[in-house]
């Protein structure tokens, strides 16, 4: 009997559990349907990825696509475009838009929002505080929800954890991994009067936000989490200080990196970029970035997500300190991290594991993250022999500009393939947005079972 397929992808370098293999992928209604030698199978759409390597989707674990209230930067459709044309085929998007997102309003808004006009797939964090701190294990199981999502120091937005109390409440409700910003309140409120300086410029950004404010949030939300058995997951780690702190609890935290930190260096970046490079928390110096690397080797890195955070080149270039943290990165993230791998600086099963594998496995997803029988067809498609220097009008995001432009990146996102469907090419998108919500192991529906008769 002659296989059929929807869609075969054939000649690949494929990037398994198991390690690269080249062979054929055939997908049918979605899913991962064969991996093997399909030479005598039909399908409806075939594409020869002969001589480039095919990846599990990549999944962006942090992004802020600023809608709703901040359209001005970005909003859904503008975000997912970027994440589509940059290789990501699934982001998960924060709470700190306007109003935040911590209601099942909300949250429902936001997914009413996407509906149609989101190139790839999709899930929302709930933003903890401390009027919905109760609610939260009810609301973090809502089908299309990320997790619930911490700051435990102010950054752009009013979302904000500064209370140990509240803090304890937010832990003890629910039972997901809670994704945290690790930046301690009362040390940067204390530390914000080097800011008074007429004098001052972005060059004193990691001084005000410096290692220690990111010690000393981690040590106390790890210490809470371990009095509550809540596992954690601290987000975009830029300091060589929090490392053996979390090496010591990784039975109950992961962690995350972001292309930022692992490729820009203080003073540097700020010579050149100036306020373009600020961000939180800061990017520092090559101290923290090799240690970062260190990490990442020896396996205690179990995420790579961009931190996407736009905003508007005339927002970037008021003098700091009134200029806002963040910078655009979903789009880059690919090409930046396919540069490190072919630098020899991670393999390239090392990078799937850290943007596909490793976000499925830390928040559980459900049938996305691997290449394997009954998973999403969800691809990257690579060309790691592609050179292109990165431009800013190359960018999707509405705030039109990257910090990486003018960097030749090694190896390029040529296909991005979203549950069998076909949304990028070449540069080109194709067809219509059709982004539907991510699911979770911990919010499918349960089975009802039968008593016994």
């Amino acid at each position: 009997m002659k296989l059929t397929f929807d869609l075969v992808l054939r000649g690949g370098s494929c990037v398994t559990s198991t390690g690269i293999v080249h062979t054929d992928i055939g997908v049918r209604a979605g899913k991962i349907a064969a991996v093997g030698d399909l030479g005598r199978a039909s399908a409806e759409r075939e594409i020869d990825v002969k001589g480039l390597h095919v990846l599990p989707g990549v999944i962006d674990s942090q992004v802020h696509f600023r809608e709703p209230g901040l359209t001005h930067k970005e909003d859904l459709e503008s975000g997912t475009r970027g994440a589509a044309l940059g290789g990501v085929t699934a982001i998960f998007e924060m709470p700190n838009t306007n109003p935040s997102t911590t209601t099942q309003e909300a949250l429902d808004h936001k997914l009413l929002l996407a509906r149609g006009r989101t190139w790839v797939d999709h899930a929302f964090f709930i933003g903890a505080a401390a009027d919905n701190a109760e609610q939260l294990g009810e609301l973090e199981r809502t089908p299309g929800c990320a997790g619930v999502k911490v700051f435990l120091g102010s950054s752009t937005g009013s979302l904000l954890v500064d209370d140990a109390a509240v803090l304890r409440r937010v832990l003890r409700s629910g039972r997901r991994r809670v994704a945290i910003h690790a930046e301690d309140e009362a040390r940067l409120r204390e530390r914000k009067v080097l800011l008074e300086d007429p004098a001052v410029t972005v060059h004193a950004h990691p001084v005000w936000r410096d290692e220690q404010s990111a010690l000393l949030a981690t040590q106390q939300v790890l210490r809470l989490a371990r009095e509550e058995g809540r596992p954690l997951h601290i987000l975009h780690v830029s300091t060589q200080d929090e490392l053996p702190l979390l090496e010591q609890h990784r039975d109950l935290a992961t962690m995350e990196v972001t292309p930022q930190h692992l490729t820009l260096t203080a003073p540097d970046c700020y010579d050149r970029l100036g306020t373009y490079a600020q961000m939180n928390p800061p990017l520092r110096d090559e101290a923290h970035q090799q240690a970062l690397w260190n990490a990442l080797r020896e396996g205690l890195v179990d995420v790579i997500g961009s931190d996407h955070a736009p905003h508007t080149q005339a927002e970037k270039d008021r003098p700091y300190p009134e200029s806002p943290s963040g910078m655009p990165g979903v789009q880059t993230l690919v090409p930046v991290m396919l540069t490190h791998v072919n630098a020899g600086r991670l393999s390239l099963e090392r990078f799937v594991e850290l943007t596909s594998a490793g976000p499925a496995r830390v928040y559980d997803v459900a049938g996305k993250g691997r290449i394997a029988l009954g998973y999403d067809a969800d691809f990257t498609v690579v060309d790691m022999g592609r050179r292109v220097r990165l431009d800013d009008s190359w960018i999707a995001s509405r705030c039109g500009w990257t910090p990486f432009a003018g960097m030749e990146v090694h190896g390029f996102p040529l296909i991005t393939i979203v549950r069998g469907q076909l949304v990028m090419r070449e540069g080109e998108l194709l067809g219509a947005p059709c982004g539907e919500p991510v699911r979770f192991a911990t919010a499918l529906p349960r089975a009802r079972v039968r008593p016994a008769s």
